[in-house]
């Protein structure tokens, strides 16, 4: 572990490597052990060199953004979380009706800056808690949008330690999935393009939005946000609610009375109290259904 640590002390300044870290404050659920070492990440250059020693050293290792569509065990996670968030976040407008967003942004602050610009096509995006990274690795999306209506070209790190700048075209963009995601991609930076609009009419269309959700979404509690993918002609919140399991509980993790697409950190949750719910729920929804739901969340660590 010291020579781990001197190797990337090598590459990051001492007070950014951090030992034993928790990770229920790094995640949305606010759940989650300790990492064997967790990383902050300032600029594109320390990200792919710390990420070229660590595949040279065969060390485990995950890129995390907000934490936004994580479940991390009570156990831990056994390598280095590299984590692009506040340090790695710059948002610049370019050539007028494109944005320019490190990995780290928000798209939430995307989405004001464009609104700010008068730039119209991210109000979907507003409420959504997740990073630029992490959104273009899911296809992130909500209320009928989605990121590769946006996204005009994405810089990222390759397997192979190269890095490229893919076209829409070439990200291969599905629901809740990507080139990116299947080829394990480390996403550096994203350029959006967009349409002029009204900034009045961006507004209201994103306060509506953020209404929509405040009023339907169980937002006074951490959760991942919906944890299953939507099902092909249908929806995974009905059909979990259809099985009768909204208020469902296991252990401090619940099914939320709500919108029972949302699983919840309801009483002081535990890793497990989320992963067994997940596993309950797609277990009783394909006995009432016959569809199994699959997770949209990342599942980081050992689970029992």
């Amino acid at each position: 572990m010291e020579g781990l640590i001197e190797k990337i002390n090598s590459i990051i300044e001492k007070e950014r490597i951090l030992v034993n870290e928790p990770m229920a404050e790094h995640t949305t659920f606010k759940i989650g052990g300790n990492a064997d070492i967790f990383v902050r990440i300032a600029n594109e250059q320390e990200l792919v060199k710390l990420i070229t020693m660590l595949r040279a050293e065969n060390v485990p290792y995950f890129v995390l953004g907000n934490g936004s569509n994580i479940l991390v065990s009570d156990e831990g996670y056994r390598g280095v979380i590299i984590e692009v968030g506040s340090l790695f976040n710059e948002i610049r407008v370019h050539d007028d009706n494109r944005i320019v967003a490190r990995s780290g942004a928000l798209l939430s602050a995307v989405s004001r800056k464009a609104m700010e610009c008068n730039l119209t096509g991210m109000e979907f995006a507003s409420g959504i808690p997740g990073t630029v990274g992490g959104a273009v690795i899911m296809n992130a999306g909500a209320y009928g949008g989605e990121i590769k209506q946006v996204a005009y070209q994405v810089r990222a790190l390759t397997p192979n330690g190269e890095i490229r700048n893919f076209s829409n075209a070439e990200m291969e963009f599905e629901y809740r999935n990507s080139r990116a995601k299947k080829e394990g991609f480390v996403i550096l930076q994203v350029t959006f393009q967009l349409l002029y609009g009204d900034r009045d009419v961006i507004d209201g269309i994103m306060r509506d939005l953020n209404m929509k959700r405040r009023d339907k979404q169980p937002l006074e509690y951490p959760s991942a946000g919906s944890t299953f993918k939507r099902p092909k002609g249908n929806y995974a919140g009905k059909l979990i609610a259809d099985a009768g399991l909204k208020g469902y509980r296991v252990g401090g993790a619940e099914v939320s009375k709500k919108h029972a697409g949302f699983l919840i950190n309801a009483d002081h949750a535990t890793g497990n109290d989320m992963y067994r719910l997940i596993m309950d729920v797609q277990d009783k929804v394909l006995k009432s259904s016959g569809i199994r739901l699959e997770p949209e969340v990342i599942f980081l660590g050992e689970f029992k």
